[in-house]
C-alpha cells in the first residue's frame, strides 16, 4: 500500500473521489485534521447525490447540482491542499460535530 506523507495532499484526496475517498480516509486516517476533511466530503457529496436521485425534483435539479457540485469540489480540493480548513457553512459545523461523536 502506498503510504501518503504530505497532510495537504491527504486532505485533498478527500474530496477528489467526492464521497468515495472521504469515506476511505474517514475509516482509515487518524489525524483529526483530515478526518474534518473527509467527513466534511462525505455529508457534502453524499447529501448532493442523494439530492438527484429523487424522482422528478432531482431529475430537474441535476443540471445545476452537476455544476455546484464541481465548482465546489474544486475550490475544496484546492483549499484542502492550501493548508485551509475550509468550513462550508452548515455541512461544517456538522462534520466536526459528527466527528466528536465518533471518538
Amino acid at each position: 500500500m502506498i503510504k501518503l506523507k504530505d497532510k495537504n495532499l491527504k486532505a485533498a484526496l478527500c474530496y477528489v473521489g467526492v464521497w468515495v475517498t472521504g469515506l476511505i480516509f474517514l475509516l482509515t486516517e487518524k489525524d483529526e485534521e483530515i478526518r474534518f476533511h473527509a467527513m466534511q466530503s462525505v455529508v457534502t457529496f453524499g447529501a448532493l447525490t442523494i439530492l438527484t436521485m429523487i424522482p422528478l425534483l432531482g431529475w430537474i435539479l441535476a443540471p445545476l447540482v452537476m455544476i455546484f457540485s464541481f465548482v465546489l469540489w474544486l475550490v475544496l480540493i484546492i483549499k484542502a491542499y492550501q493548508g485551509e480548513k475550509f468550513k462550508l457553512p452548515v455541512v461544517g459545523e456538522f462534520a466536526e460535530n459528527q466527528l466528536k461523536k465518533m471518538k
